[in-house]
């Protein structure tokens, strides 16, 4: 298009003695079909110039505008087929995590669970953190508070919901919506206020963190007892192979032994690993258990090692 307006002018300049003022204005109505008047007649050499300028403005204006049109219908294609793709993803989950929000504390449970190489979906209303980190994680872009995002998530298949949103009276619509869609889902909800703590609860959710007061706690703690504290962030979970922590259910154990007792299982013996505690089928913790109590099939054992013990225990009894 410019090299049509660049020759339109010089033509009608030195061809047809137009001033350069009186041949842009020449070129500008010719091009753009306006229908303005002529600065003056025209003999039949520029009345043939203009029509060539016309034909050719034409053709290349309309090819100009197939370009910009394709290119606009092809950029929503793309973005149709990509999410078309990220349904079909969630719509083949079960069993999954559903986090709602993808602010800081959401940002580190994502990244924990993908350690873990859970799969979960992220529910934000926000396009811009969608589209800058859409290539890593499974998004569902939309209000929280509306069922059918939830649903578009998959919560009727999740095994567990995170809401990591910063608004208390946010998240607890959230778990009472969630609870009303799936009784069997495991609810876990930021709180801001103490005061949230008891109407999310009631609400439905099986546990409620509050990460400030974690955090105060921690930093106090370090004041108060400073290598115990140290000690204890050693043993977080940093990922599937630098793990201190293994949460193994006995179910896992019965098919490759008999195992009656803690006895029985002889971890530290075969793999390095410590059993630290117990958890019973009804929820109650027994931190250090005797080597002689009775395991359950639905009870679940801590186990304590270095990495490299831990991985000796998923290889040996096929865990994870």
């Amino acid at each position: 298009m410019t090299s049509i307006l660049f020759l339109g002018v010089f033509g009608y300049h030195y061809f047809y003695g137009f001033t350069w003022v009186n041949a842009f204005y020449m070129t500008v109505i010719t091009v753009t079909t306006v229908g303005f008047s002529e600065v003056r007649p025209l003999d039949a050499d520029a009345k043939i110039f203009t029509v060539f300028l016309i034909v050719s403005s034409v053709f290349i204006f309309g090819f100009a505008i197939s370009v910009i049109t394709e290119y606009i219908l092809s950029r929503n294609s793309l973005q149709l087929l990509k999410k078309k793709r990220v349904k079909n993803k969630i719509n083949r989950l079960s069993n999954h995590v559903i986090v709602c929000g993808y602010g800081r504390n959401g940002r580190q449970a994502a990244e924990k669970l993908r350690a873990y190489n859970k799969p979960f979906v992220i529910i934000e209303k926000d396009k811009g953190i969608i589209e800058a980190n859409e290539d890593e994680v499974l998004f569902v872009e939309g209000d929280v508070n509306e069922d059918e995002v939830l649903l578009e998530a998959g919560i009727d298949r999740a095994q567990f919901l995170v809401t990591a949103l910063p608004d208390d009276a946010i998240n607890l619509f959230v778990v009472l919506s969630a609870r009303q869609m799936n009784e069997d889902l495991f609810i876990i909800s930021r709180a801001s206020q103490v005061t949230s703590i008891k109407k999310l609860e009631f609400a439905g959710a099986n546990k409620v963190i509050m990460p400030d007061k974690i955090g105060g706690d921690h930093m106090a703690s370090l004041v108060v007892m400073p290598d115990l504290i140290t000690f204890m962030d050693k043993l977080s979970i940093e990922g599937e192979h630098t793990t201190n922590l293994e949460e193994v259910e006995i179910e896992d154990f019965q098919d490759q032994l008999d195992c009656k007792s803690i006895k029985d299982l002889d971890l530290r013996r075969k793999t390095g690993c410590t059993i630290i505690g117990y958890i019973t089928p009804d929820g109650r913790y027994i931190i250090n258990p005797e080597a002689d109590l009775e395991l359950e099939p639905k009870g679940k054992v801590i186990v304590l090692g270095r990495p490299e013990q831990i991985n000796n225990l998923n290889q040996m009894f096929r865990l994870g």
